[in-house]
Protein backbone atom coordinates (compact mmCIF):
# COMPACT_ATOMS: atom_id res chain seq x y z
CA UNK A 1 0.00 0.00 0.00
CA UNK A 2 2.97 2.26 0.78
CA UNK A 3 6.38 2.73 -0.90
CA UNK A 4 8.91 4.35 0.27
CA UNK A 5 9.90 8.35 -0.54
CA UNK A 6 12.06 10.39 -1.00
CA UNK A 7 12.03 13.78 1.10
CA UNK A 8 14.16 16.84 1.50
CA UNK A 9 14.50 18.43 5.31
CA UNK A 10 13.29 21.77 5.78
CA UNK A 11 16.08 22.84 7.82
CA UNK A 12 19.26 21.07 6.19
CA UNK A 13 18.07 20.48 3.08
CA UNK A 14 19.39 16.93 2.97
CA UNK A 15 17.22 13.77 1.63
CA UNK A 16 16.29 11.50 3.72
CA UNK A 17 13.92 8.01 2.83
CA UNK A 18 9.62 8.19 4.36
CA UNK A 19 10.01 5.19 4.73
CA UNK A 20 6.39 3.07 3.46
CA UNK A 21 6.24 1.31 7.27
CA UNK A 22 6.83 5.21 8.89
CA UNK A 23 3.78 6.15 6.71
CA UNK A 24 1.93 3.35 8.34
CA UNK A 25 3.01 4.54 11.31
CA UNK A 26 1.77 8.09 10.42
CA UNK A 27 -1.35 6.98 9.47
CA UNK A 28 -2.15 4.94 12.20
CA UNK A 29 -1.53 7.95 14.69
CA UNK A 30 -3.26 10.22 12.34
CA UNK A 31 -0.94 12.37 11.28
CA UNK A 32 -2.09 14.37 8.33
CA UNK A 33 1.07 15.68 7.31
CA UNK A 34 4.37 14.52 5.83
CA UNK A 35 7.79 14.37 8.16
CA UNK A 36 9.28 18.19 7.18
CA UNK A 37 12.68 17.44 8.70
CA UNK A 38 15.20 14.95 8.25
CA UNK A 39 15.29 12.16 12.03
CA UNK A 40 18.78 13.68 13.20
CA UNK A 41 17.13 17.38 12.38
CA UNK A 42 13.91 16.26 14.34
CA UNK A 43 16.46 15.07 17.25
CA UNK A 44 18.50 18.08 17.20
CA UNK A 45 14.88 20.39 17.36
CA UNK A 46 13.72 18.01 19.96
CA UNK A 47 17.18 18.39 22.07
CA UNK A 48 16.88 22.15 21.54
CA UNK A 49 13.30 22.24 23.01
CA UNK A 50 14.42 20.37 26.41
CA UNK A 51 14.56 17.73 25.05
CA UNK A 52 14.09 16.44 28.70
CA UNK A 53 13.18 12.33 29.29
CA UNK A 54 11.72 10.99 32.27
CA UNK A 55 15.16 10.10 33.81
CA UNK A 56 15.81 14.09 33.88
CA UNK A 57 13.30 14.88 35.36
CA UNK A 58 13.41 16.26 39.48
CA UNK A 59 11.30 13.81 41.68
CA UNK A 60 10.12 14.80 44.96
CA UNK A 61 10.01 12.26 48.50
CA UNK A 62 6.65 12.35 49.76
CA UNK A 63 4.81 9.98 52.27
CA UNK A 64 1.24 8.15 50.60
CA UNK A 65 -1.62 9.35 51.81
CA UNK A 66 -3.35 6.18 51.85
CA UNK A 67 -0.44 3.38 53.12
CA UNK A 68 2.36 6.13 54.47
CA UNK A 69 5.06 4.41 52.66
CA UNK A 70 7.78 6.92 51.29
CA UNK A 71 7.66 7.67 47.70
CA UNK A 72 8.49 9.61 45.30
CA UNK A 73 6.20 11.77 42.05
CA UNK A 74 7.39 13.75 39.21
CA UNK A 75 5.72 16.96 40.84
CA UNK A 76 5.92 19.08 43.84
CA UNK A 77 2.74 18.24 45.83
CA UNK A 78 0.83 21.44 47.03
CA UNK A 79 -0.40 20.21 50.23
CA UNK A 80 -3.51 20.76 49.66
CA UNK A 81 -4.32 17.39 47.65
CA UNK A 82 -3.27 14.13 48.87
CA UNK A 83 -0.63 12.17 47.32
CA UNK A 84 -0.49 8.11 47.01
CA UNK A 85 2.62 5.81 46.19
CA UNK A 86 1.89 4.11 43.16
CA UNK A 87 0.74 0.55 44.01
CA UNK A 88 -2.25 2.87 45.85
CA UNK A 89 -2.66 5.33 43.37
CA UNK A 90 -3.47 2.72 40.71
CA UNK A 91 -5.60 0.64 43.10
CA UNK A 92 -7.99 4.21 43.52
CA UNK A 93 -8.23 4.60 39.86
CA UNK A 94 -8.83 0.59 39.39
CA UNK A 95 -12.13 1.39 42.22
CA UNK A 96 -13.04 4.16 40.48
CA UNK A 97 -14.07 2.69 37.10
Amino acid sequence: MYQDKTLTCRECGAEFVFTASEQQFYADKGFQNEPGRCPSCRAARRAANGGMNRADRPMYDVVCANCGKPTQVPFQPRGDRPVYCRECFEEMRQNRY
